[in-house]
């Protein structure tokens, strides 16, 4: 039996904060489109590279855990990530409501 559903991205604008697990630095870019498969953010061109990296987006709303998979030079010095969307570990579920606890106490 074919699948006859599909889940495209949409359009979308919000702020985002994407945060490299590796290093914990945070980058601000500017979502694109969203589907719940994936995420595309334009980012300032003096950000960092970020394809093959595993980062935890926030877009107002929305955290998703998600590999870096493309990034598209855009006319204007800026780049569109492509992000494809992960399970949740326990651990980044861990660090996410440590960090959370931490504002919250602030």
């Amino acid at each position: 039996m074919e699948e006859r559903r599909k889940i495209n991205r949409v359009a979308y604008t919000a702020n985002s904060i994407i945060v490299d697990r590796e290093t914990l630095e945070k980058y601000y870019g500017q979502v694109k489109n969203i589907s719940p498969l994936g995420i595309a953010i334009d980012v300032e061109g003096d950000t960092p590279k970020l394809l093959g990296k595993d980062v935890i987006i926030v877009a107002e709303t929305l955290i998703m855990y998600a590999d870096v998979v493309r990034e598209d030079e855009m006319e204007d010095g800026k780049r569109t990530v492509a992000f494809s969307s992960r399970k949740f570990t326990n651990e980044v579920l861990g660090y996410l409501f440590q960090q959370i606890g931490i504002e919250a106490e602030a």
